[in-house]
């Protein structure tokens, strides 16, 4: 596999020296692996801070700015990163209103987020946990104990983002945040592999000629394989499985999300096709977001992500954001 990499003991690293040198507005603290809001801590705000491992980009570090987290914790890729970052990071975020830890439903994260919390509230810090689990694929995968946490993640950080730069107290930003996992449901499919730098080489086996239907974000094995499909059928599959488990009442956010992999030219088409089926199932649609959001390092594929969403969530979305890959109304 050829990747535009030094070498894969500090592909991290270069990483965040590149996004420190292009995105001023953060701080970027290479050594202990924290990414802040430069003008953190804010007065008067909750402060959000997520996490997990590299590969996954934008996500988290990408989110990072006014009207969504207030700091970001990279670990290896697809690996944890661990109580010590995110002990940091609260402290660098927290105004004495509390800070909320965002975190996908991973065993490690799960774990290393509770060992901090428990930490920083040793050092005073107020602290409060929603567990983001979306992902109906599968009830149990090989990291986690439960649904995984995928593309709702993103709906959660903005979502809970604006309600904080609002000044709402942390139990109101915590309670929307879990509303908004409430309300969303995922699905995701692999066309091939991802490669991580450490082993050069694709993480699993998908043959030529065959998809992987609800795959996890790190290659985790997903319902079932089956012969390569075409769009409307795949779109047609996931947004079955999304509304087999949930039935909107309400208009929903859509995020039509790549892999790493997959052009804007597939992804157009793809949306298509799942904004067909949703109109085929009643389902209405309020607003769309289309492109690389949580990703899995080079893996060719798609993830669909539906929140069911109220006025008032509808109006924390489309209230202004202003992050490295997330910006709109400032």
């Amino acid at each position: 596999m050829k990747m535009l990499i030094n070498v894969a003991e500090t592909v991290v690293a270069d990483a965040l020296r590149g996004m420190a040198a292009a995105h001023p507005e953060l701080t970027v603290d290479v050594e202990n692996r924290v990414i802040v809001r430069r003008d953190a801590p804010v007065d008067d705000k909750v402060g959000l801070v997520s996490g997990g491992g590299s590969g996954h980009e934008p996500l988290h570090g990408g989110f990072v700015g006014r009207g969504m987290l207030s700091a970001a914790c990279p670990g290896e890729v697809f690996t944890s990163p661990v109580p010590d970052q995110m002990v940091r990071a609260a402290a660098a975020v927290d105004s004495g209103k509390g800070v909320l830890f965002i975190v996908k439903n991973y065993t490690g994260d799960v774990m290393n987020f509770d060992m901090a919390a428990e930490l920083a509230e040793d050092e005073g810090i107020q602290v409060a946990k929603v567990l983001v689990d979306d992902d109906v694929a599968v009830t149990d995968s090989l990291y986690t104990a439960g649904r995984r946490g995928t593309g709702a993640t993103l709906f959660v950080e903005k979502i809970a983002g604006a309600a904080a730069e609002e000044g709402m107290p942390l139990e109101r930003v915590e309670a929307l945040a879990r509303q908004v996992n409430e309300n969303s449901r995922s699905f995701g499919v692999a066309l091939s592999a991802c490669s991580t730098p450490a082993k050069g080489s694709p993480t699993f086996d998908l043959p030529a000629g065959q998809l992987e239907l609800g795959i996890g974000i790190h290659g985790e094995p997903g319902r079932e394989r089956r012969p390569m499909m075409t769009a409307g059928e795949i779109a047609e599959f996931a947004v079955d499985a999304i509304l087999d488990d949930m039935r909107p009442r309400n208009p929903v956010l859509l995020l039509v999300n790549g892999m790493g992999a997959t052009p804007l030219l597939e992804l157009y088409g793809f949306h298509a096709e799942v904004t067909r089926v949703l109109a085929a199932r009643d389902v209405a649609v309020a607003r769309v977001l289309v492109g690389n959001y949580v990703t899995s390092l080079d893996m060719a594929g798609a993830s669909l992500t539906l929140c069911q969403i109220d006025e008032e969530l509808l109006r924390l979305w489309d209230a202004p954001v202003r992050t490295p890959a997330l910006r709109w109304g400032m």
